[in-house]
Parts: structure tokens; C-alpha cells; sequence
């Protein structure tokens, strides 16, 4: 098997998509064995995009790692940050090109531009020339509950 190569807008898009994805397979201190590839390859049946967490420090090493999954499982290598690889695989009873056709509709139809609503202009009262501005009245307000009486208490003293 071999690895699927995206192209550059389809992997911007996988990876805005993973940005929220936490990692689902974590690598032991045993490293890449046959169980891990299992659950990697039963994770990506189950959700195509998944990020799976490598323990080591080394760079390359997890480089080595990254490309031995994506070649062993016929996956995409979408993205490596530090210890967390973004891996991709299209649904089995899905052809790679439609899905890489949806893919990059729903890329295009969140990122494109929405066009502008067009503006309403106001409506200002406008006087004619030579008329004065009238005041308009407000309407008396309501009270809700009745007024007190307050008294104080130099009042009180007083009566």
C-alpha cells in the first residue's frame, strides 16, 4: 500500500477540520507495535480524521513513525506538530476523488466571501426651508405604583 498525497488546499482544509480533534491513539513507550496500527487503522475507519499523540522526543523518529501509519494504511500525512500527527483516510466505500471533491466544496463554500447586504439609508425627518423645528410633546408618564408621603424625621419631630 501506499500513502495518499493531498494537494495543498485539501490539507489546509483537513487541518482547520482537526484543529478542534483531540488525540484518539497514544503510542506507549513501546512504540509503533502491531496493536497500536490496529486501533490507528480502526480509528481512522471510524472517523477518517484522527490525531494520535507520539511519546518520543526525537524529531525524526517521530517522523519515521508518521510515515511508516500513512504508508502501511494507505493514509494521508496531514500534519505533524510536535508530538501530534493529524492523519486522513477517505471512507472504504467512498472513491478518493469524490470525497476530495466534497472535501473541497465544504472548504469553499466556509471560506469564501459572503456578499455585502446592501445598505439601507436611514430615514431624518427633514423641514423645508424656512420652517421652524417643532418640539414634539412627550406623553405623560404613568406611575406604576402610587407616590408616598415621605416625612422626615426634623418633620416629625416638628408635628
Amino acid at each position: 500500500m501506499s500513502e495518499i498525497v493531498l494537494t495543498r488546499d485539501v490539507r489546509l482544509a483537513l487541518r482547520a477540520q482537526a484543529h478542534h480533534l483531540d488525540p484518539v491513539v497514544l503510542l506507549g513507550s513501546n512504540g509503533l507495535t502491531e496493536a497500536v496500527m490496529k486501533e490507528i487503522d480502526r480509528e481512522l475507519t471510524a472517523h477518517e480524521l484522527i490525531k494520535v499523540r507520539v511519546p518520543s522526543d526525537d524529531r525524526e523518529e517521530r517522523a519515521e513513525i508518521f510515515e511508516k501509519v500513512a504508508d502501511a494504511l494507505c493514509a494521508a500525512r496531514v500534519q505533524m506538530i510536535g508530538k501530534l500527527l493529524v492523519l486522513w483516510r477517505p471512507q472504504q466505500d467512498e472513491e478518493v476523488p469524490e470525497t476530495l471533491d466534497a472535501l473541497m466544496r465544504a472548504h469553499a463554500e466556509k471560506t469564501s466571501p459572503k456578499a455585502p447586504e446592501p445598505k439601507t439609508k436611514k430615514k431624518v425627518a427633514s423641514k423645508k426651508p424656512g420652517e421652524k423645528k417643532t418640539r414634539k410633546e412627550a406623553a405623560p408618564r404613568r406611575r406604576l405604583r402610587p407616590k408616598r408621603k415621605r416625612t422626615t424625621k426634623k418633620a416629625a419631630l416638628s408635628s
